[in-house]
């Protein structure tokens, strides 16, 4: 197993307890990340944040900017721009709401944890200047869930640009995860006049890197990441720039990856369909850990 990868030491015990059927899954909520691009003179580098050691799930991972829907985003229509949301409910495999609720939740929380915002007064244009404490204020409201981001964008005149968005792979957690998440990942350029900053609590370290360079530090054991986070990092690595990548959005394969864990002779083998690197092997019993 690649020396980068997140492996948690009580993934064998809680793996062989969902095996045996004395552990029960439980339902995944629904997420998004983003993986926010610009193109630098050696190619596009991605944005990343590593996650604090503290954190009780994947602490020193490095990851994108993302989080869990926010119900609220069901329940009204918000501004929007760019592809009709039916035609993003066909594209993500989920009906109108829904895809509103992920669509929203990938904007929203590249917001709150990276300070950059896919938005827009009309739909061909994108904030350029958010400095100010007014600002600070609303962003800080959205994280602690006391302002919706519809009631947000209403509140600036802003449209969701969804158009600035590529919907790029799907995976949700293992069922033998305690939190579990169906997450879509999508691409998106930085926009123009925008900077990222480390606005998250759950960040220690934030870093612009090319995709091949974080890829080599992940297989150095150099990097730590989890399964879909260095995926999704392989597949960006053919792109020469940010607009090949976008483009190639819509060819991305959006099943779901789930990770299976199966008895095979005296072993557990854990794995992720169509991601051979990441399978584990374990005994069955527990005995010889």
């Amino acid at each position: 197993m690649p020396q980068g990868q997140w492996y948690p030491p009580e993934w064998p015990d809680r793996i062989r307890a969902l095996a045996a059927g004395e552990l029960t899954a439980v339902v995944p909520r629904r997420a998004a990340t983003v993986m926010l691009l610009r193109d630098t003179a050696a190619g596009p580098a991605v944005h990343m944040l590593r996650r604090r050691a503290s954190m009780a799930f994947a602490g020193g991972a490095y990851a994108y900017p993302g989080g869990g829907v926010d119900p609220r985003d069901d329940d009204r229509l918000v501004g929007w721009a760019g592809p009709p949301r039916e035609v993003w409910a066909a594209r993500l495999g989920v009906d109108a709401a829904s895809a509103q609720a992920i669509v929203c939740a990938a904007v929203r929380e590249t917001y709150e944890e990276a300070g950059v915002l896919l938005a827009g007064e009309t739909a061909s244009t994108v904030v350029s200047d958010l400095s100010g404490d007014d600002w600070e204020a609303d962003r800080a409201a959205l994280v602690d869930r006391d302002l919706s981001f519809a009631d947000f964008l209403d509140r600036r005149g802003l449209v969701l640009r969804s158009d600035l968005l590529g919907a790029w792979a799907r995976w949700i957690t293992p069922e033998f995860e305690p939190k579990r998440y169906d997450t879509w990942f999508f691409a998106a350029a930085l926009p123009d006049g925008q900077r990222t900053r480390n606005a998250s609590t759950e960040a220690d370290r934030t870093v612009w890197v090319r995709p091949e360079e974080a890829a080599g530090a992940y297989d150095k054991g150099e990097l730590l990441m989890m399964p879909p986070t260095i995926s999704t990092l392989r597949s960006l690595q053919p792109y020469a720039t940010v607009a090949d990548a976008l483009a190639g959005a819509a060819a991305q394969e959006l099943t779901p990856v789930l990770a299976r864990a199966r008895l095979e002779g005296g072993e557990l083998v854990l794995s992720w369909p169509g991601h051979d690197e990441f399978t584990r092997r374990l005994p069955a019993t527990g005995d010889g850990e």
